[in-house]
């Protein structure tokens, strides 16, 4: 997972992610003030929002990332701790009473293990009776949106050209993305992507959070409080310890 020219193109990917949507999840299940880690915070977008209603703070592999979200925190004024860790070796000075892992972040783990690994470390730094919350994308979209698609944007300041391919593995999927990204001096500059994501079936999930010790609360689809049907795109997971 490599980010370094990506980072600064994120956000043109991004821009109209319902971040606030996220936020809201967070909310209907995490009281305020509580401490939160948001885990995979990419360039900080959920993290900053998430700041104002908690004690939070974001982590991600991606110095890069983290440099852009320092950015966008400092102009929003917001005092946001960042660090630079892998998910699967989470570890914190203290327990928090909740962690996220927002934005489908966790597919981009390779393979079975790294998912296991990675609720394993969850669990080790949630306070008792904390909260794990999560989303990921369904299987339906990986079979669907995200298989032999293309998706472009013709920006002002930023386009770009994504091929979205199914990968080898059961429902992953690579995505393809070359940003053309203009210069002051009026010349553009490309740069070029490839990511993997993989997801699994949402008992899969399950079984997974239950192995690690956690009670699974909930599990709903596209930021609702609805059970996820088949034409589901993104699936939300609610566990405690």
């Amino acid at each position: 997972m490599a980010y370094e020219g990506f980072a600064y193109v994120y956000d043109e990917l991004m821009k109209d992610a319902p971040y606030g949507e996220w936020v809201a999840f967070v909310r209907r299940h995490v009281p305020d003030g509580a401490s939160l880690a948001d885990v995979g915070c990419g360039t900080g977008s959920a993290t900053i929002q998430l700041a104002a209603h908690y004690d939070a703070i974001g982590l991600d592999l991606s110095e890069s990332m983290l440099e852009v979200a320092q950015e966008k925190a400092l102009e929003a004024g917001v005092a946001l701790p960042l660090w630079q860790q892998d998910m699967r070796e989470l570890e914190l000075p203290s327990p928090v009473d909740a962690v996220t892992i927002l934005c489908d972040s966790l597919c981009y783990l390779a393979d079975e293990a790294d998912v296991i690994d990675t609720f394993e470390a969850v669990y080790e730094q949630l306070k008792p009776g904390g909260t794990f919350l999560f989303d990921v994308h369904s299987p339906n979209k990986m079979q669907t949106l995200f298989n032999q698609k293309t998706y472009a944007s013709n920006g002002e300041d930023c386009s770009y050209i994504w091929f979205a391919d199914p990968g080898e593995a059961p429902l992953s999927v690579v995505h393809d993305l070359t940003f053309f990204v203009a210069l002051e001096d009026g010349t553009y500059e490309r740069v070029e992507e490839t990511h993997e994501q993989r997801t699994y079936e949402p008992g899969q999930y399950m079984q997974w959070l239950i192995g690690a010790g956690f009670h699974v609360k909930s599990v709903t689809a596209d930021f609702t409080d609805k059970a996820p049907g088949p034409n589901a795109e993104r699936i939300f997971f609610v566990a405690e310890k």
